[in-house]
């Protein structure tokens, strides 16, 4: 009795190539071609659905803090950032609103206005309820900022991912989970600097991975017109640098982003220092008192997607995230958890002292670290799969 055990593929890899001619190597090469450009349009097509209901539930959840909407924020209402006189530190984050108005001046907002045909301003009217808006033209272009800061956000959270020789899969699932975790993060309070600022994120990341510290000068300053914070993120970045750079050149890069994050930031401040609030709030009392008494019902509760989830703060979800961070730190690299590592040291004292209890958004600086956990996990978990129990083929034969 013969008896013969054969790997399933195993057949096909031992075969020698088969030659092809010219006509069928170009076929070739235009069929692989075309599987790019399809995926290439599958993935732009699913980042921009997602972004799409990220955003929209973003939205729905929180509007722009005017009043009428579900997010109404007295001190940071949207026509207060746009003229200037929210609280501090609201009031620093300042580049949409600096940006809206800057094209309403420069923009013949009236002659546009008349051309456009009446029934299509009814219905934008109708859905952004413009004619209650003290500065319709400027929430439509912090809307349209706002939405293209997210889909943007997408792609360069995707990208960052690949950067680290992460597989496409990993690399895009993990994208997709965050966008769509994104609006769930935010349960006291969501503002117009959120998406910018996750898009200024993932894009200093992706660029402190793949090119010189220096291209990364404008990102540092628009980051920090868009919200001070993003000044903190630059020395997160040194371990990043060290993959390609030396010690001396790495920290040269760090200091001057860090001093370009100043100065763009001290002279907002100077101009808003006669403004109401303060430059921090403390909440060392609220967050304590919050962590002591875990199982109060009214923090179990968060509405996202325009349905009841269990808030991301409660009990459960928190033990789920303390988990999915436990489990996926094995899998990263020493040079990320020197990363997130320096974001914790920064970011975690800060949300302990001045932001509110349980508002996960407000650990912001380790929005990457989460990023790649998520991916390395997803990783992992793809690599079990594919490498895991092969069905064996027996045959036997007398």
């Amino acid at each position: 009795m013969n008896s013969s055990l054969t790997r399933e593929g195993s057949s096909v890899a031992d075969e020698e190539p088969i030659p092809l001619s010219p006509e069928k190597s170009e076929t070739v090469r235009e069929d692989r071609l075309s599987t790019r450009l399809f995926h290439g349009m599958c993935l732009a097509v699913l980042l921009v659905v997602v972004s799409a209901a990220s955003f929209s539930a973003f939205y729905e959840k929180w509007h722009f803090r005017e009043a009428g909407g579900r997010g109404f924020d007295p001190i940071a209402t949207f026509d207060q950032m746009i003229d200037g006189t929210a609280y501090r530190p609201y009031v620093y984050r300042q580049l949409l609103p600096s940006m809206a108005n800057a094209i309403t001046r420069a923009l013949p907002t009236d002659a546009i206005g008349r051309r456009v045909p009446a029934r299509v301003q009814a219905k934008i009217n109708v859905a952004f309820n413009l004619t209650s808006k003290k500065y319709p033209v400027q929430y439509l272009i912090v809307y349209i900022a706002t939405y293209l800061s997210a889909l943007f956000a997408a792609f360069a959270l995707y990208r960052v991912a690949l950067a680290v020789n992460l597989s496409q899969p990993a690399a895009l699932f993990a994208t997709v989970v965050f966008m769509l975790l994104f609006p769930l993060i935010g349960i006291k309070g969501g503002m117009l600097y959120d998406y910018p600022e996750l898009l200024f994120l993932a894009v200093a990341a992706w660029m402190a991975l793949k090119v010189d510290w220096w291209w990364l000068i404008p990102v540092a300053a628009l980051g920090t017109w868009n919200k001070e914070s993003f000044l903190l993120f630059m020395f997160t970045l040194y371990p990043l640098f060290r993959l390609r750079s030396s010690r001396l050149k790495s920290l040269i890069g760090v200091g001057v982003l860090v001093a370009v994050c100043a100065a763009v930031y001290l002279p907002i401040r100077l101009h808003f220092a006669h403004n109401l609030g303060g430059t921090v709030e403390w909440h060392v009392k609220e967050t304590v008192d919050f962590y002591l008494h875990p199982f109060r019902l009214e923090t179990w509760i968060d509405r996202s997607y325009d349905l009841m989830f269990p808030a991301m703060s409660g009990p459960i979800p928190f033990v789920l995230l303390i988990w999915t961070v436990w489990r996926g730190w094995q899998f990263l690299p020493h040079w990320l958890k020197r990363h997130a590592q320096i974001a914790a040291v920064i970011n975690i004292p800060l949300y302990v002292l001045f932001c509110d209890p349980g508002e996960f958004r407000d650990l912001s600086l380790l929005f990457i670290t989460f990023l790649f956990i998520l991916a390395y996990s997803l990783q992992e978990w793809m690599h079990s799969a594919k490498n895991g129990p092969r069905i064996i083929t027996v045959s036997q034969a007398s």
